[in-house]
């Protein structure tokens, strides 16, 4: 360990201010603060919490019935990551799906989806387009390419979110936000350092353990002032300008719309949708999907866990009926999620 990363550990070890609630606003930084051993680090007082940090996780059971929809009923092909392949909608998942003869392409990229509906112009091929800031502008570029190879057959089925109506939503649960570094790389952080008028405080973090701690000493060492702060600490990949470029291009075929998230409900304009010159490409409108309303397993605590309220050993499913090979909840599915952590690093 370097002398700086010594600092820090020291730091946070003998802290003894006031009690602190930290918030991971991303599931990667939860993932790896365990995998790191640096809960074991934090002494009594602060607690770190993990919230709605993992696309996955947030996007809502509705949005499952919808791909099911348009594999069962439209016999479109469905293109998506892995990890939604398992989430459970209402009546299943897109695996239990498949099994019976859907379509379900796994893809690494959304510029895979592309490629395969430009070698299939038989299927109508559907993107599963799910994500934050970091990830979108690689939806919106694979739909640049459809656009311009002409590619008829391929539109996208939209959960894309934005994390500032999150922040704001969930300023009350926390004393301080662990604000995620790639996200920020995108978006640069001029959000971040606005909210502090609002009295909300947190520091970007990088994802290394000298990152991880450099951004949770300061956290404890800000904090102790009892005044709104913000620091970036991951200044190698954050500018403030964040990357122009992504953000001209999501701004291009996308705009803001509101939206549902898992725990949260209806956040106003937090979602991207197509603009209505792409509506061809927007698999809502080219299949005319009916209004759905989904319903998840009633006894599975994913909302509460997402909000802070809960932790994932708190879920009575969790462990037991509910394990990363039989997952319930939408939070044991997803690498990024926190109830995945826990049951993979040992809980607490």
């Amino acid at each position: 360990m370097n002398a700086a990363a010594a600092r820090d550990r020291a730091i946070i070890t003998g802290y003894r201010g006031p009690k602190v609630r930290i918030m991971e606003v991303c599931g990667t930084h939860t993932h790896e603060i365990f995998r790191l051993g640096i809960r074991s680090l934090l002494p009594e007082a602060v607690e770190l919490i993990s919230g709605p940090g993992c696309p996955v996780c947030v996007t809502p059971v509705s949005y499952i019935d919808e791909a099911l929809y348009l594999a069962e009923k439209c016999h479109a092909t469905i293109c998506t990551f892995g990890d939604l392949v398992r989430v459970p909608g209402t009546a299943g998942t897109l695996a239990e799906a498949r099994s019976r003869g859907a379509r379900v392409q796994v893809v690494y990229t959304p510029l895979d989806a592309v490629t395969y509906a430009t070698e299939h112009p038989e299927e109508e091929t559907v993107f599963l387009s799910v994500g934050f800031e970091t990830t979108t502008p690689t939806a919106c570029l694979a739909l640049r390419h459809a656009e311009a190879q002409h590619t008829a057959n391929f539109s996208l089925l939209t959960a894309n979110k934005t994390m500032p109506a999150a922040y704001t939503a969930m300023a009350s649960h926390t004393d301080a936000y662990l604000y995620p570094g790639h996200v920020c790389a995108i978006t640069g952080t001029s959000l971040p350092e606005s909210l502090t008028r609002e009295g909300i405080s947190g520091v970007v973090a990088g994802f290394t353990a000298g990152e991880l701690l450099r951004a949770l000493a300061t956290i404890l060492e800000k904090v102790q002032a009892d005044r709104p702060f913000f620091a970036n600490c991951y200044p190698r990949v954050v500018r403030p300008e964040g990357n122009p470029a992504a953000q001209a291009l999501v701004a291009a075929y996308m705009e803001p719309c509101d939206a549902e998230w898992r725990g949260l409900g209806v956040l106003k304009e937090s979602g991207l949708q197509l603009r209505e010159a792409f509506a061809a490409r927007d698999a809502r409108k080219r299949f005319a999907l009916p209004a759905m309303t989904g319903r998840a397993n009633p006894a599975c605590r994913c909302g509460a866990i997402l909000q802070g309220l809960a932790r994932p050993v708190d879920c009575p499913l969790y462990g037991k009926a509910c394990t990363p090979d039989h997952p319930v909840g939408a939070c044991m599915v997803s690498r990024e999620g926190a109830c995945s952590a826990y049951y993979l690093y040992g809980g607490l």
